[in-house]
């Protein structure tokens, strides 16, 4: 089967989240998967990494850090920006669109023999299918250690059928409710289940309802929490001449200094915005802790990994050339109201006194009013667009959530009608903002010619 038709057929199990059936989320049909399959999960060391936010950059950090330090690394993550093999990465390298292919006839092969034998009751979802193909593929080429993104939740998503030598809980806010909970409890109850008897778990203090169900889920299984606090930089006013010398010139780059196992580093990652220094602090300590279970790692590995980290559409800055319209451009995937706070915060910093015009779009199941109302007020115009998936709110729907910020608005059917408006009425020394959905940010990124 070609690569195309592969992705076609993977496609055709339906969106993540569209229409998903309840009997998804049952890990006994993976573990049934894995189980026909050898278990190639038993074949390396794994961390999980839970979150509502933050739990993507944490992931890459981490994967790069150990990357540096000479060990053989796997990380997974969703959703991908322009390709689906972004999601499945060993030493950085994307899956090839051949071993790709190949994962998938071993999964889909093994899928159709249980169905046919009474031991699935049905076809695995897309999810759960990209999960056995990222775990075969990284037993298959030798992995020592992968970096898992929990795709949502965490007690019953597909990747917990793992048993992580670490388990990291990044920041937790409210997110996918229909699925999770709707309170901010409910939905650290689900990230908890991660968390393993008498296990590690790297996580840092947050909302106060998260703290308490970690800390009670920590002792009930008699795990070992480890706090993260002490890597993550002073980030009030008066943090100013701790700071002096390295984010002031650095636009769209976190720098700092850090004291790191005895040793002071400079701190110089991609990622930009003060939230993002917590996922820093927690890939840094997952990387200590993991010395315990063989995967040492170096101050100097530390420093060396942080400044390699590959992680687009994270605050990710492109500079003004032809190809953006000669405007200076942000891709962010803000896509819940913590991330819009984070993104806003991110772009007072690192663009004051800029003009910003935003192009936005979102998923009808987000909470898009709550999001338009922290950011359309501080850009000057905003254009909205509906990208090409079954769960996109219409422009309609988000002309509606934003009419209360009094921002001016226009609206397009697709992403590059959209970002050719915000060129047409934004000025050429302001910037555009390219936010609101991953889906959006991966389409203008195609439309652009970048590389995830």
């Amino acid at each position: 089967m070609s690569y195309e038709r592969t992705v076609e057929q993977l496609y055709a199990l339906g969106h993540e989240l569209a229409a998903t059936p309840s009997h998804k989320f049952d890990l006994s049909y993976v573990r049934e998967m894995l189980g026909a399959l050898g278990n190639p999960e038993h074949r390396f060391a794994s961390v999980l990494i839970a979150g509502t936010n933050g739990k993507g950059s944490t992931a890459a950090t981490l994967a790069s850090i150990l990357r540096a330090a000479g060990h053989r690394t796997g990380l997974y993550s969703s959703p991908h920006l322009v390709r689906i093999n972004e999601r499945i990465r060993v030493n950085g390298e994307q899956i090839s669109d051949a071993e790709f292919g190949a994962m998938h006839e071993r999964a889909e092969q093994t899928a159709q023999q249980l169905l046919r034998a009474g031991r699935l009751p049905w076809h695995p979802s897309f999810f759960e299918m990209l999960t056995v193909m990222a775990f075969e593929y990284f037993a298959s080429v030798g992995v020592e250690i992968a970096v898992l993104e929990v795709g949502m939740g965490g007690r019953l998503d597909a990747t917990n059928v793992v048993e992580p030598v670490v388990s990291v809980i990044a920041d937790i806010s409210l997110d996918h409710q229909k699925y999770l909970g709707d309170t901010i409890a409910e939905i650290a109850g689900e990230k908890a289940g991660i968390i393993r008897k008498h296990g590690v778990v790297v996580t840092l203090p947050q909302h106060p309802q998260a703290n308490d169900v970690i800390g009670r889920a920590i002792l009930e299984h008699e795990a070992r929490g480890v706090s993260a606090a002490k890597y993550v930089p002073p980030v009030s006013p008066g943090a100013a001449t701790y700071l002096a010398g390295h984010s002031a010139s650095a636009p769209g780059r976190s720098r700092y200094p850090l004291t790191v196992m005895g040793e002071e580093i400079d701190v110089d990652s991609p990622l930009a915005g003060r939230h993002q220094l917590r996922n820093i602090a927690l890939a840094i300590v997952t990387a200590e802790e993991l010395g315990q279970f063989g995967f040492r790692v170096t101050a100097k590995q530390v420093e060396q990994g942080i400044r390699e980290t590959h992680w687009p559409g994270r605050f990710q800055v492109l500079a003004s050339t032809s190809a953006t319209g000669d405007r200076e451009m942000v891709l962010d995937v803000a896509h819940n109201p913590a991330g819009a706070w984070a993104l806003r915060a991110a772009l007072s910093e690192n663009c004051p006194e800029r003009e910003l015009t935003l192009v936005f779009a979102a998923m009808r199941d987000k909470a898009i009013q709550e999001i338009a109302g922290v950011l359309f007020p501080i850009a000057e115009q905003v254009v909205v667009a509906t990208v090409n998936n079954p769960r996109a709110a219409t422009t309609d729907e988000l002309l509606e959530a934003g009419a209360r910020t009094g921002t001016r608005m226009y609206a397009e059917d697709n992403s590059a009608r959209a970002l050719a408006r915000a060129r047409e009425v934004s000025r050429e020394d302001g910037v555009i903002v390219v936010t609101g959905s991953i889906y959006l940010v991966g389409e203008v990124m195609r439309e652009l010619g970048i590389r995830a």
